[in-house]
């Protein structure tokens, strides 16, 4: 991919790209759970093809599977990862001190992430991310190199090797079609207590079934705390040629890691010499891969767009979203409970996946508005805000500084007030003496 290249960009713009896409993640993470807060990815394939939408949605969901459903999460934990690398190093910069706060943050979003996820959408991920977080401490110093591999390794091969260890952990629980019925028939009540129940069992269920989960997210976070130490995001015009790279032998690989496994599927079409558990366990490979590659592929190709100016100005309109990543994901999580919930409007699944993307194009749609409108007057997001808050133990500036309130121009403004008013004054004395006695 050739890129007309922009002038050497400043590092708000530099960090602007970060915020850019890291909102373009968040836009494939919110299509992909609407299809859960709907309920509609909860009913069995039978209940769907009795939808008036089902035509349409058996296209939808192809769509979104093949280009939408876990690069996006996987695109939005690199980043994670990135960020926590940026974190990471001004922590150790500070010493011990600054270790320590690194812990505080991941606490609140420990903490944030377990009301979000036991109290409003079962389907949270900030919690796992603040285990994954703190795991990280023990990678400050693995070289570069080794990080890549173990990124590699844990992200795809540690999943799929797990999986068979977990049997007996899902054996004494309710299975996934039982868990998935009762929660249907829960979110489309309007009883908020068997709503809240039917959460709590949800949520319980998926930590234990989706202990490979953190594994998922630790590959992914140490590919990012990569992607940080080199300054892939930070300064990509010192680094094009591994960025093409990157973005060539993602979708590439990516490409064709998801035919291998979509041919595989069938009995006789493709892997005819393996069977049984290797058949099964190259599939899996399979699968791991071909995400982790397409959302490397896309990030690495949204930097080089970036680098366009015309490119820079339209996917720069995602930056304040990116900003405000915090606080738009928790408010998707609530509108999508009050759009789609018996307790709320009680749209349920009705409309299928043409609800979803209605739902879809309404929620971001507005979080970008209101992204460009709040940051125009204030430095941070409001649960940033507070994050910020619980971590430094006192509140951080709110309102951002515009030309008005600089320091060098409020120190001028004193001057010329003090000047007024010496000049007033000697005005009044001057008056008093001229005047007639």
């Amino acid at each position: 991919m050739r890129a007309s290249l922009a002038s050497p960009v400043v590092p708000e713009e530099r960090y602007a790209l970060i915020d850019a896409l890291r909102g373009f993640a968040l836009a494939g993470v919110l299509l992909i759970n609407l299809q859960y807060l709907s309920v509609y990815a909860l009913l069995p394939a039978s209940s769907q093809t009795m939808l008036p939408t089902a035509a349409f949605d058996a296209m939808a969901v192809a769509v979104t599977e093949w280009l939408v459903n876990v690069k996006f999460i996987t695109l939005f934990s690199l980043l994670f990862g990135f960020g926590f690398a940026l974190q990471l190093e001004r922590a150790r910069a500070r010493g011990a001190g600054g270790v320590a706060r690194y812990a505080r943050r991941l606490l609140v979003l420990a903490f944030i992430g377990a009301v979000h996820g036991f109290f409003v959408w079962w389907g949270d991920i900030l919690l796992t991310y603040a285990v994954v977080g703190l795991l990280m401490l023990a990678f400050v110093r693995v070289p570069d190199r080794v990080l890549v591999a173990l990124g590699i390794v844990t992200a795809v091969a540690l999943p799929s090797l797990l999986k068979p260890w977990m049997h007996p952990l899902l054996s004494a629980m309710p299975g996934q079609a039982e868990v998935s019925a009762a929660s249907v028939q829960a979110f489309t009540s309007t009883s908020w207590s068997r709503t809240l129940h039917a959460n709590l069992m949800f949520s319980g269920w998926e930590r234990v079934s989706s202990l490979a989960l953190v594994s998922f997210v630790l590959g992914r976070f140490l590919l990012g705390l990569w992607a940080g130490r080199r300054g892939l995001l930070q300064r990509p015009l010192e680094h094009l040629p591994l960025l093409r790279r990157l973005c060539s032998w993602g979708f590439s690989i990516g490409v064709t890691a998801w035919l291998l496994s979509w041919a595989g599927m069938a009995p006789h079409a493709a892997l005819p010499r393996l069977h049984g558990g290797a058949r099964v366990l190259v599939l899996r490979l399979l699968d791991g891969v071909a995400p982790l590659a397409l959302a490397i592929g896309y990030a690495a190709g949204f930097v080089l767009l970036y680098q366009r100016p015309g490119w820079q100005r339209r996917l720069g309109v995602l930056a304040p979203v990116g900003r405000m990543t915090l606080t738009h994901y928790l408010s998707q999580s609530v509108l999508g409970v009050v759009l789609f919930y018996g307790i709320g409007l009680g749209l349920g699944p009705r409309w299928g996946m043409a609800g979803v993307l209605g739902a879809w194009v309404l929620i971001f749609g507005t979080q970008v508005l209101l992204s460009h409108l709040w940051l125009a007057r204030f430095r941070y997001g409001p649960v940033e805000w507070l994050w910020r808050w619980m971590t430094y133990g006192g509140p951080p500036p709110r309102m951002r500084p515009g030309p008005e309130g600089t320091p060098e121009l409020e120190t001028m403004r004193s001057r010329l007030r003090a000047t007024s008013a010496s000049v007033a004054s000697l005005g009044e004395l001057s008056r008093e003496e001229e005047a007639p006695p």
